[in-house]
């Protein structure tokens, strides 16, 4: 008789359209909306609706700023009883959504499921540009700005802008001189957090970004991901002036001086100006005698590698 009576229950709050199950009829008729549409519930102000009475009450606090739910801990407010419940978990350090591959463990179920692409290979985000795929829309957003050259982070010292929040809040250092980031093994500091970080590789020899491919490792992220273009072939950064596409967007910035015809880089003791640093440091060699190349069969010395390749000519007959 027991199971009987479960399965009228179940029965009762079974969804016609999916076959998913519900405690009570109140959550059943909700769900239902998912398959009709229907949204009742309209701001007033905004005119977005919501399926879901409850839903539209949170939506209004973006109108009225009004955030009910509080941390005991620290003060910080919210809008939505949830946003509360994961800040909460900086103060306690729970982490309840764990990876069933590597075990790592997250706050958010966002953050999970973001991690979890590194498994799967999953990159959801692409640019519709030129076809480069991430793993977070954030970083799709930072990346279509090569394409808009839109830079909306701009230092409110020197005028300076930036394509990302980080880039400005490193350049604002350069303006107050802070440097509060630093390293308890060689006093070294630095400007941002990420600095730090990487540097302190150097110490421990930790590379912990590994080519899928070839198992090169890297001490950063930025490194392996330009490393990957030589297996993809991937040149993201193309010039809009004559089309040539670079696998880093330092080949693109250089290759643009030459339809620009700037030359940033200038000697200080004649004043010739280069459109490359190495070009400079070749020519300055000029001015300290300087030359580091030298031929193994003969002792030759020359100011540059061009100089040294040709002169060995002389010696393997190849003219």
């Amino acid at each position: 008789m027991e199971h009987e009576i479960d399965r009228r229950i179940v029965k009762r709050h079974c969804c016609d359209d999916c076959e998913q199950v519900f405690t009570t009829s109140s959550n059943l008729k909700i769900h239902r909306k998912t398959h009709t549409g229907d949204k009742p519930y309209r701001c007033d102000q905004c005119g977005a609706a919501f399926a879901v009475k409850n839903n539209l009450t949170r939506h209004q606090r973006i109108h009225t700023g009004d955030k009910p739910y509080r941390c005991v801990q620290c003060g910080a407010a919210f809008a939505v009883k949830n946003n509360l419940t994961r800040h909460q978990r900086i103060h306690t350090g729970d982490k309840p959504y764990r990876c069933d591959q590597c075990g790592a463990a997250f706050a958010r179920q966002g953050d999970l499921t973001t991690h979890q692409r590194i498994h799967t290979g999953d990159k959801p985000y692409r640019c519709d540009h030129c076809g480069v795929a991430f793993t977070r829309q954030f970083h799709l957003i930072t990346h279509q700005r090569i394409h808009t050259g839109e830079k909306p982070y701009r230092c409110d010292q020197c005028g300076a802008a930036f394509a990302q929040q980080s880039a400005l809040i490193r350049h604002r250092h350069i303006h107050t001189g802070e440097k509060p980031y630093r390293c308890d093994q060689c006093g070294l500091a630095f400007g941002g957090q990420d600095y730090l970080t990487t540097h302190q590789r150097f110490h421990t020899g930790d590379k912990p970004y590994r080519c899928d491919q070839c198992g090169v490792a890297f001490a950063q992220q930025g490194d392996l991901k330009r490393h990957q273009r030589i297996h993809s072939g991937d040149k993201p950064y193309g010039c809009d002036q004559c089309g040539v596409a670079f696998a880093r967007q330092s080949g693109l910035i250089r290759h643009q001086r030459i339809h620009t015809g700037e030359k940033p880089y200038r000697c200080d003791q004649c004043g010739v100006a280069f459109a490359r640093q190495c070009h400079l440091m070749s020519h300055q060699r000029i001015h300290t005698g300087d030359k580091p190349y030298r031929c193994d069969q003969c002792g030759a010395a020359f100011a540059q590698q061009g100089h040294l390749t040709r002169h060995q000519r002389i010696h393997t007959g190849d003219c």
